[in-house]
């Protein structure tokens, strides 16, 4: 409604009129006076959680973590190691710029395989961000948003998103998404708990591998706030960590260890944790992650496998050797990825890290690893998996899986750091073993499990065609019994081998296989809109499924923009990456 224009009113009417006029105006003005008044009374002195923090618009989580009362306090932290970080032998290779005709050129051309990764992510990120960041997942085959199970519904693709954006110098983007990212409530959710692995390396990790990029202190903030939700996982009888955290048990202090857990769920919290710690000088996170790398150096030599751990943990009784299957892959991975990371970010001042590392790879080595039996003797390498029995010991099955080929780059940068060649050697090999799966198959790319005919030993073994024929899917290259899981969900594992094996080698080659792989993940994967998992490798005409995990921006195209990026842009001396590829600034 317009305001009446009293002045007029004034001047055309007799004078008793006027002033009716004027005492309309002024009961009106009174009456909007008071219902302003009304309002704020009402309204107006509830708190209100939007502030202005470094620049964003920033929303404080309804419930303050920090301030829960702990059913079982700890009444002394173990404290971050102290003193000057340990000068590290170097991670990556010693690049020079070569600026002759040839060099030129080379440049030219992977400056032209960076800007088609950077168009696959815009088009996925695009298409994501359409949707709405709330969501934690974009359907890449029916445009449709979907919050994944234990995620919480807290953009999982936003906050994982982060580092890329930055990385790939999208900075209008991130800023965008930072912005979104720092309204994040991590009260707000229809979950009753949280999948405390999965929301510390994508949410936590995210949060804090943006800041350790930007700088921007928004992001820190609300990494603490989810790093204190996170720190509840620990409040337990023997401060050991659940698989999920159960908010309400949390708040009732009625947690409990599992007593079968993923060993990976809840030992890989060490990097963001860790980070958390040096960032803020609050040494309760790094004390509880260590309490339970005290577990794991305590059980090392104890379990049916010694050196190794189970796949399974009974947290609950600390018993870690209630289970006889060990592996590398799906639900161990990470607790051994973490272990020379952990080292170096802490700057070689724990050594702990470093005889886990060490005492854990020399199983692997004499337990895990097979070479397969080819035609042509191919020098590779792959992780297989073991199950101890009591009455015939130990068995390896030949058996390979996507998740796995992270092995080949963990060992090649314990190789490095703790100044084993021979690491970076079986690195090599383990590397080149997921690019010849994946140069094996129809599409270009490797399943998700499979099987192969394994040699006896490490060594060239003779090939067995009478085997291969009466045991194995023939329609398969020779040297694989079977891809009984065919699908490809985006991985990421491969392609960061090969990105690390690129930046510690200094072998271009391992670009050219890089190049190999994306042209082959993305002709069998586009969408209209994005990327999306397949159902098989094995059909050229792929029957896509439409799924596109946060991974797939978070890692898999991260890796491939950067191994065709200059060497200096996260620099491996200057950053670790945690498993979600946040990379976590190393001190000095």
């Amino acid at each position: 409604m317009f305001p009446e224009n009293v002045e007029w009113q004034i001047r055309q009417q007799p004078t008793h009129h006027a002033m009716i006029a004027i005492f309309r105006r002024k009961t009106r003005v009174l009456a909007a006076f008071i219902l302003v008044l009304v309002i704020y009374l009402l309204f107006g002195l509830v708190p209100d959680r939007r502030d202005t923090l470094f620049g964003f618009t920033y929303v404080r989580t309804s419930y303050d973590w920090s301030k829960q009362a702990l059913k079982y306090p700890i009444s002394e932290y173990t404290p971050l190691p102290t003193g000057r970080p340990l000068s590290l032998p170097k991670v990556q290779y010693a690049f020079t710029t070569d600026t002759s005709p040839q060099g030129v050129a080379r440049e030219a051309v992977l400056a032209s395989r960076r800007a088609e990764v950077k168009d696959a992510f815009e088009k996925s990120w695009t298409s994501y961000k359409n949707v709405g960041f709330g969501y934690d997942e974009l359907m890449p085959v029916s445009g449709k948003g979907r919050d994944a199970p234990g995620f919480g519904g807290w953009g999982a693709t936003l906050v994982d998103s982060l580092s890329t954006l930055w990385i790939m110098g999208l900075k209008e983007e991130f800023y965008e998404a930072a912005a979104a990212a720092v309204t994040i409530d991590w009260a707000d959710t229809r979950d009753t708990s949280c999948n405390f692995f999965e929301t510390t390396i994508r949410h936590l990790g995210g949060l804090l591998g943006a800041y350790d990029l930007s700088l921007e202190t928004a992001l820190l903030e609300k990494a603490i706030e989810l790093g204190d939700m996170l720190y509840m996982a620990y409040d337990t009888p023997n401060h050991m960590p659940p698989f999920w955290l159960d908010f309400a048990n949390a708040k009732d202090g009625e947690q409990v260890a599992g007593n079968h857990d993923p060993s990976a769920s809840v030992t890989s919290s060490s990097l963001e944790f860790t980070r958390l710690a040096q960032l803020t000088g609050d040494n309760k996170y790094y004390d509880v992650i260590n309490r339970v790398t005290l577990v794991l150096d305590d059980w090392q030599n104890k379990t049916a496998l010694p050196g190794m751990w189970p796949t399974f943990f009974d947290f609950a009784q600390l018993q870690l050797n209630s289970d006889n299957s060990f592996t590398l892959g799906a639900l161990a991975d990470s607790l051994y990825e973490y272990l020379p990371k952990t080292y170096a970010l802490l700057g070689g001042l724990e050594p702990m890290y470093e005889k886990l590392y060490r005492g854990a790879m020399d199983t692997v080595i004499k337990n895990l690893l097979f070479r397969p039996m080819t035609p042509d003797q191919d020098d590779i390498l792959f992780s297989g998996n073991v199950y101890v029995s009591s009455d015939t010991g130990a068995h390896l099955t030949a058996e390979g899986q996507h998740l796995a080929c992270f092995v080949g780059g963990m060992f090649g940068l314990g190789g490095q750091l703790f100044n084993i060649p021979e690491h970076l050697e079986i690195g090599e090999k383990i590397t080149r073993g997921c690019v010849w799966a994946y140069d094996a198959m129809p599409t270009g790319i490797m399943p998700e499990i499979f099987n192969l005919f394994k040699c006896e030993t490490l060594d060239p073994c003779e090939w067995d065609e009478a085997q291969w024929e009466n045991e194995a899917n023939t329609q398969l290259k020779k040297g694989f019994k079977n891809a009984r899981d065919p699908r490809y969900l985006l991985r990421p594992e491969a392609i960061e081998s090969v990105f690390l094996m690129y930046r510690m080698t200094g072998n271009s080659e391992y670009q050219e296989m890089a190049w190999r792989m994306f042209q082959a993940i993305r002709k069998a994967t586009e969408t209209e809109l994005a990327f999306s998992s397949i159902a098989s490798v094995r059909d050229t005409v792929t029957e896509k499924t439409d799924s596109m995990e946060s991974f797939w921006l978070a890692e898999t195209l991260r890796y491939f923009y950067l191994i065709f990026s200059s060497p200096d842009l996260v620099n491996l001396d200057e950053y670790v990456l945690n498993t979600e590829a946040h990379p976590l600034k190393r001190p000095r």
